[in-house]
């Protein structure tokens, strides 16, 4: 293949605000179509990127190498499927699917067929999370004994749409959204998890989805990880609390590459990943604390390695397995937070 061309299932805030622009700035990639049928998304689609705006994903068959999944929650394991009965390679945003038992069938169709199939938890990518990467393999906080993470935010009214106000069908809520993120980085960095203790709430007037949740999981190795996804914060918390044997590492505040995003930064340009020193987060224990540079955040690398292992038949960036790992965390956070008790994993 001199080109591979990409075609894009859905040009909502997944689709423009990260898929296609990555997909434009990574070397032998092409955005070839797009399936969305509102009419400025359509002229922005041929405008920005030359590409084909189409109205049905039966439309892309032909017309690409690669799929793109970036469609509502609900029909992400769907869709891939039929990507995948129809030869093409498989990339489905996050949350793979409602279930873990839904994203496994589609994983051994995957299997079946020989192509590739992964999913966008690009926030292994993010650079404050690199960094706690970093900071573990090198041993500078000892042993990991609790990582406490948080995605929160203060959006006191809702915005709407099927995310606040969907049910469990449409994998609507934050747990399912930005909690896909916070449990998938926990299990990257701790490893399997065995037991789950969740509490899930709707907080504002509405709203029918979970909207401030908090997931409490038991690695196997002992770890344990404190999660906080919530709409509801009018005082944020760090981002990163990790706390070691030897050692912590504290750091406030978002990850620069959404934000770079949205304003139309090209992925692609010298600097995109790089946070300024004044966002840094410190390490060390008591009163012996350092700054801690944030490595660079480096979601082009994401699509940089399906480039890669479609050209080389490597391993994909993030392995569906993994994903399936994540939804079965999630599966069982959703019911210790209806019969408020822990559930135990496996």
């Amino acid at each position: 293949m001199d080109e591979i061309r990409v075609g894009l299932i859905g040009y909502g805030t997944a689709g423009a605000v990260f898929h296609a622009p990555l997909i434009e700035a990574t070397p032998g990639l092409r955005l070839t179509a797009v399936v969305t049928r509102d009419p400025a998304r359509r002229d922005e689609v041929s405008a920005r990127y030359g590409a084909e705006p189409v109205s049905e994903a039966a439309a892309l068959w032909g017309r690409c190498d690669l799929v793109v999944v970036a469609s509502p929650n609900r029909t992400h394991a769907s869709l891939a499927a039929e990507a995948l009965d129809h030869g093409r390679a498989v990339v489905v945003d996050k949350p793979f699917a409602r279930t873990a038992e839904e994203a496994r069938a589609v994983t051994r169709l995957a299997a079946a067929k020989g192509l590739m199939l992964t999913v966008f938890q690009n926030r292994r990518w993010d650079g404050d999370f690199r960094t706690v990467r970093r900071l573990v393999a090198e041993g500078a906080l000892g042993e990991v004994r609790r990582l406490e993470s948080r995605f929160e935010r203060w959006r006191p009214a809702p915005k709407g749409g099927w995310r606040e106000t969907g049910g469990p069908g449409d994998a609507a809520g934050l747990l399912y959204d930005l909690g896909s993120h916070l449990v998938d980085q926990a299990l990257q960095l701790l490893g399997p998890v065995t037991h789950v203790y969740c509490e899930s709430d709707v907080r504002r007037a509405g709203v029918a989805a979970d909207d401030d949740t908090f997931v409490a999981l038991t690695h196997a190795g002992g770890a344990r990880s404190h999660l906080w996804v919530s709409a509801v914060t009018p005082s944020l918390g760090p981002r990163f609390r990790v706390l070691g044997s030897s050692g912590a590492y504290l750091k406030y505040g978002l990850d620069v590459q959404e934000e770079r995003l949205r304003e139309g930064r090209s992925p692609a340009a010298a600097g995109f990943g790089e946070e300024d020193a004044d966002r840094w987060g410190v390490a060390g224990a008591g009163d012996d604390l350092r700054e801690v540079p944030t490595e660079p955040g480096a979601y082009l690398d994401f699509y940089r390695e399906v480039e890669s292992a479609l050209r080389t038949g490597g391993p994909p960036p993030v392995t569906p397995e993994s994903a399936v790992e994540a939804l079965a965390v999630i599966e069982a956070a959703r019911r210790s937070a209806g019969e408020r008790t822990v559930v135990r994993v496996g």
